[in-house]
């Protein structure tokens, strides 16, 4: 196979750039999620590339780190999207539970699913059923512009908590030992150390980001956030939290109004400037990463595998189960319009993130990746239709009464 010139690998890259962003403007209007196209359009570049024998090796280093910075962004931007008010007390509960039981429901299910089919030892299966089971906020939150408010704060919050309790929950059982009390208490004391520093670390941030006169912020937050993933990953700490902490603590700073030292050095404006430019890097950040990272994910899927029968079968068993499980809690335990919610189950970059952080000691022997492409366009492909079967507009919609405005459910 011939290898690519360098200019022309520069021309597919800045071409790769302006589709995506084309794909940004054209799923508003079609209902595709921008993520689903990246997904076929790197799949479609393979077959070019396969067809003209063009040589593309992109090394799995590469495509990790991507994923990793890009999981950054996402929790970054989650802290920044959820805003703490007395009065969305009862909607942040509500996505908070859908988000948990559902992840736990699936979870189980699916393990059972995969140690039924495999036979390999269950905590292995659970460690892989984590991450098919989170809800990719990814690919949810730039899909929500055709909701109406109540369901796209819904899905907001629940999308993100889903992010950050399976995270959690697969740091805890891709651990060496977590029946254990000295795992239980070790687990537990670095999640409270996590929530401690998270304070300490983003009151340093904010000094540092209010403090300098240059204006060149971009890369300065964005080492800072790696820096500090990266150490917490090192002192085995969840140092997400950290990152999630400082978000929330950025967007919600008018909770610190009561405290006069803190408002005397970090003013409500300085922090809303702060504010504004956070979000403007983690906009333009998620969207590079996310158009790249999908974009290699979907070269690297082998269609071919996704047809075998075997694939088929448990994929389709699996999303069948994560659909199930969306279906029955939204109707029977929220009790209201489960339209398109329901359809809202996509697995994305978190799923393939965590899927290369699986333990070498875990890995299941007989699991076919085929299953994990399937699973991903399958579920995405669920979402869009339940977006294009979605056509009345916001101000024709009669509906149930929103999550945060029922007093039944508890």
């Amino acid at each position: 196979m011939e290898s690519i010139q360098s200019e022309l690998l520069l021309i597919v890259l800045c071409c790769v750039v302006v589709v995506s962003y084309l794909f940004s403007i054209g799923s508003r209007y079609i209902r595709i999620p921008s993520v689903l196209l990246l997904l076929l359009a790197g799949m479609g570049i393979r077959l070019i590339a396969e067809a003209y024998e063009y040589e593309l090796n992109v090394p799995l280093l590469v495509v990790e780190s991507l994923g990793v910075v890009g999981l950054i962004m996402i929790v970054l931007e989650a802290g920044l999207d959820l805003e703490l008010k007395s009065s969305r007390i009862k909607l942040i509960r509500d996505s908070f539970l859908s988000a948990l039981i559902i992840l736990l429901l699936s979870t189980s299910l699916i393990s059972y699913i995969l140690y039924e089919y495999l036979q390999q030892p269950l905590l292995n299966c659970i460690v892989y059923a984590i991450p098919l089971s989170i809800i990719s906020s990814s690919i949810v939150l730039p899909s929500l512009h055709a909701l109406t408010e109540e369901k796209k704060d819904f899905l907001v919050y629940e999308a993100s908590f889903s992010d950050i309790l399976g995270i959690m929950l697969f740091n805890y059982f891709a651990s060496p030992e977590i029946f254990s009390l000295k795992s239980i208490g070790v687990f537990s004391g670095n999640l409270l150390l996590s929530i401690l520093l998270s304070g300490l670390v983003s009151i340093l941030l904010l000094f540092i980001m209010t403090r300098t006169k240059l204006s060149i912020k971009f890369f300065l937050v964005f080492s800072l956030l790696v820096l500090i993933y990266a150490g917490g990953k090192m002192l085995h700490l969840p140092s997400l939290i950290i990152i999630l902490a400082f978000g929330l603590m950025i967007n919600n700073w008018h909770l610190f109004k009561s405290v006069p030292w803190i408002q005397q050095q970090f003013p409500q404006e300085q922090v809303n400037n702060l504010n504004q430019l956070l979000h403007s890097i983690t906009a333009e950040s998620s969207f590079l990463i996310r158009t790249f990272f999908f974009i290699l994910f979907g070269f690297s899927i082998d269609f071919n595998m996704m047809l075998q029968n075997e694939v088929m079968k448990v994929g389709g068993i699996i999303v069948l189960s994560l659909f199930a499980v969306r279906f029955l809690y939204f109707r029977f335990f929220l009790k209201t319009n489960v339209f398109p919610e329901v359809f809202f189950i996509p697995r994305g970059l978190i799923t393939i993130v965590l899927f290369y952080k699986i333990p070498q000691e875990m890995k299941l022997a007989n699991f076919n990746e085929g299953i994990l492409f399937f699973i991903i366009l399958v579920t995405g492909a669920i979402m869009t239709l339940g977006m294009l079967f979605y056509k009345k507009k916001p101000s024709e919609l009669v509906e149930e009464p929103a999550f945060s405005d029922r007093t039944d459910i508890f």
